[in-house]
């Protein structure tokens, strides 16, 4: 007779292997953000600002654990953004605004680098991991034996994986956008009150820009030609707004900071669209 245990299905060896990387990952985000703390030369309002949201990425792989070991078909999309903006998000934090970078955070950046990498080769190569990665979020379900929560495949024409990664990217614009703001909104402590209508056009566009992306991608999903073309209008919009504003309000340094992160998520946005409508044109009928 089986017992319970012998009778669930196992995982992939590749699911445990990816779940203790994402940990040592999540860790190592943490470690080496407590080491660029210690040894920056300026410990000031912007650099606890980025430093707190970059060390938010480490709940992000604790989330993305929860994704991989239920076999969730967003772990992919959600594992390669969640690995692109962490490594601009630490690697702007690595190089001060003078001199050279202290020896211990590069090795901790480029061990985390190399972590990254190793997640979204996993993803993305292992044929294991892709069989395993298959269901669908569970939904509320009505039917003739009542209410019950399980897994129901979407209404919505299935979406490719570039669309998928086009929705995850596009959805980080708007704490892209708000974290400089954030930051910014330090000068009008230091006494510079000409920046607030600036600083606060900027929040107001920031928060705008997620119920943006939200309209677009709901119709995006659901195989709506016109939902590209507004998706790449949103995102020319918001680099529009927040590049000339970081240059303005942050300087160079904070253009590069905090614009390139910006500019990394917008382009997997543009390539995920892009690769999404040649696979649609590549499909006979």
């Amino acid at each position: 007779m089986r017992t319970a245990a012998e009778t669930q299905v196992r995982r992939p060896s590749a699911v445990q292997a990816l779940t203790f990387l994402l940990a040592t990952t999540a860790a190592a985000t943490v470690v080496v953000e407590v080491l660029n703390w210690w040894y920056a030369p300026e410990q000031g309002f912007g650099l606890a600002v980025r430093t707190g949201w970059a060390m938010l990425r480490s709940f992000g792989f604790l989330l993305l654990i929860g994704h991989v070991r239920k076999g969730r078909t967003v772990a992919r999309p959600f594992g390669l953004i969640l690995a692109v903006t962490t490594i601009f998000a630490v690697g702007r934090l690595i190089v001060p605004r003078q001199g050279v970078p202290p020896l211990p955070g590069l090795l901790g950046f480029a061990v985390l680098t190399a972590l990254c990498v190793a997640v979204v080769w996993l993803l993305y190569r292992s044929s294991a991991l892709a069989g395993h990665l298959v269901r669908h979020r569970p939904r509320l379900v009505i039917d003739r034996a009542g209410f019950s929560w399980r897994e129901t495949p979407p209404r919505r024409p299935e979406a490719s994986a570039w669309l998928l990664t086009s929705r995850v990217a596009a959805f980080t614009y708007s704490p892209l956008m708000l974290v400089p703001a954030l930051v910014a909104g330090g000068a009008i402590l230091d006494g510079r009150l000409t920046a607030l209508p600036a600083v606060l056009f900027w929040f107001g566009a920031g928060l705008a820009a997620s119920y943006a992306v939200l309209f677009c991608t709901a119709f995006l999903m659901r195989g709506k030609d016109w939902a590209r073309g507004l998706l790449l209008v949103v995102t020319l919009v918001v680099l529009a707004v927040d590049l000339p504003l970081c240059w303005w309000l942050l300087g160079v340094d904070g253009l590069v900071r905090d614009g390139g992160p910006l500019l990394a998520a917008a382009a997997l946005v543009l390539y995920g669209l892009r690769r999404a409508a040649r696979t649609v044109d590549a499909v006979p009928g």
